[in-house]
């Protein structure tokens, strides 16, 4: 008890002596000191420790924090400020790291095709990715062995696969707009519509009859608790006990016992007629002989359901945010459709489609301008020189493409930041006629240096592009049959740089009305 009642007095005396006004200042005044001479030292440091071969540094005042603020703001404007004091090439420090960031297409280039030798997609993107995949499929596994699963999901993107998916998605989306009202004046939330309405229509075509049956229940909330663990802090503190975490972790279980249990009924019942993606991947195995197993199949299926998802559904919400500002493009866009079909009431179809240039231009217009990824990473695994400069990217650092930066750069493209579809009609792009086989079929060779790539390019080019297309022209398609749409008094939104996909600011809402 005596103890206890010292301890109570000495931490009164300790609040009488912090709160004396004389004690008080001096505490202040030393504080404050101590952190300048904290900042001063950090300068020092930055100069002292820099190698004289590595490209310019970014400077910063507060420690291991770095220029984390000035990025999070506005990437685009970080970029590009720094861009015209240090050129093309230049590192800056992020939360401990250094992110070696190279511009243009030339940077573009030296990212995308990097050796292997040289760089790492998995060390940089594992920590997000593994724990809302699961092990051993994209970037938990070697990078061999992620260009075999790309041959295993090819079989899903094939034109004969397509033609068999535009009918549904043309579906899907009739019966989702069914719960709108459909009433002159109403409003509704756009980028919510498009995250669902992508969801379902990616689990009809690709994931298979069983799953698509649970999207109404238990999987949508499971697919928003794998979401929110799909986070940029991810990258930095993958061990923090956070509780989004947790329920991360949750919902992978049980989405893979989902799927693992579809499996294992089908095999039961000998079902092999089945002709989605998981029927593909229950009968694959690598070219060494390694089996791949269910669980790494239930995995892909996660990958697959997850990453596709958050790009199209931006891309969806953009598209039609800027249809709802541009009602000529609306109209120029219908009379395409009877053009090609006769009708706006006539059956979508893949072949036709092939045939609606402005439809595919308004879609790679909108990737142009708003790409849902905007940086790039690969993590230098042995000191790497950037060609025609004296600049060694060190071990240990991250290399950043943006290839937004190309893609609104008036050396590309006239008034580059407007959005004219139009723009495209009379484009050839430069095609070397080279191409690359990484193990999942050829692909374009040397296409990094293209000022547009929505898609990435070179062995981690996004499998899904012509699926994506697909999915979108059909979309976009069947909601403007449907209605005519408007911007609310808010007008177009702002991109959110805060999110690992930039979104538009939410909620991003839509005045609309049926179409007669």
């Amino acid at each position: 008890m005596a103890i206890i009642v010292q301890l109570v007095q000495g931490l009164q005396s300790l609040a009488g002596h912090l709160t004396d006004p004389a004690n008080l200042a001096q505490i202040l005044t030393t504080t404050a000191l101590g952190i300048s001479l904290i900042l001063i030292l950090t300068q020092i440091s930055q100069r002292i420790n820099r190698d004289k071969n590595a490209p310019p540094e970014v400077p910063y005042w507060i420690p291991y924090l770095g220029s984390a603020i000035q990025f999070s703001l506005n990437p685009l404007k970080f970029f590009e400020e720094n861009r015209k004091k240090y050129g093309d090439v230049f590192t800056y420090t992020m939360v401990g790291r250094k992110f070696t960031v190279c511009l243009g297409t030339e940077g573009n280039n030296f990212v995308f095709n990097a050796k292997l030798a040289d760089v790492s997609a998995e060390e940089s993107y594992s920590p997000l990715t593994t724990p809302v995949f699961g092990k051993g499929v994209v970037y938990d596994c070697p990078n061999h062995m992620l260009m075999e699963q790309k041959r295993f999901v090819k079989w899903g993107m094939s034109n004969d696969a397509f033609r068999a998916y535009v009918p549904e998605i043309e579906e899907e989306t009739k019966d989702y707009f069914k719960r709108w009202n459909n009433k002159a004046g109403a409003r509704g939330d756009l980028f919510v519509a498009m995250g669902e309405l992508i969801i379902k229509t990616a689990s009809r075509t690709l994931m298979g009859p069983e799953i698509r049956a649970l999207m109404d229940d238990s999987v949508a909330q499971l697919y928003h608790d794998l979401d929110d663990g799909f986070q940029p802090i991810n990258m930095f503190f993958e061990w923090l006990p956070l509780p989004s975490y947790f329920r991360r972790d949750k919902a992978h279980r049980k989405m893979r016992d989902i799927f693992r249990q579809v499996i294992e009924e089908r095999r039961a019942n000998n079902i092999t007629d089945k002709t989605d993606m998981l029927q593909s991947l229950m009968n694959q195995t690598y070219k060494n002989g390694t089996a791949f197993t269910d669980v790494d199949a239930c995995h892909l299926m996660i990958a697959l359901l997850m990453a596709g998802q958050h790009t199209s559904s931006t891309t969806a919400t953009w598209a039609l945010m800027y249809l709802a500002e541009r009602p000529n493009l609306v109209k120029e866009l219908l009379d395409e459709q009877r053009d090609v079909l006769g009708s706006i009431d006539a059956p979508l179809s893949f072949d036709q489609m092939k045939n609606m240039p402005l439809l595919d231009n308004v879609i790679r217009e909108t990737l142009r301008l708003n790409p849902p990824i905007i940086l790039v990473l690969r993590k230098v695994i042995r000191s790497v020189a950037f060609p025609g400069t004296e600049y060694i990217i060190p071990k240990g650092h991250y290399l950043a493409a943006s290839p937004i930066g190309t893609q609104i750069d008036e050396k590309f493209y006239k008034n580059a930041t407007s959005f004219e579809p139009h723009r495209w009609d009379n484009v050839v792009e430069e095609d070397s006629g080279e191409t690359v086989d990484y193990g999942f079929g050829k692909i374009a060779g040397g296409g990094a240096r293209n000022p547009s790539l929505p898609f990435g390019a070179g062995r981690h080019r996004c499998i899904g592009e012509s699926f994506a297309y697909v999915q979108l022209k059909t979309i976009i398609s069947t909601f403007i049959r449907m209605y005519d749409i408007s911007l609310t008094e808010k007008g177009f939104p702002k991109p959110d740089f805060t999110k690992m996909f930039v979104q538009p600011q939410l909620p991003v809402q839509v005045d609309y009305k049926p179409r007669k």
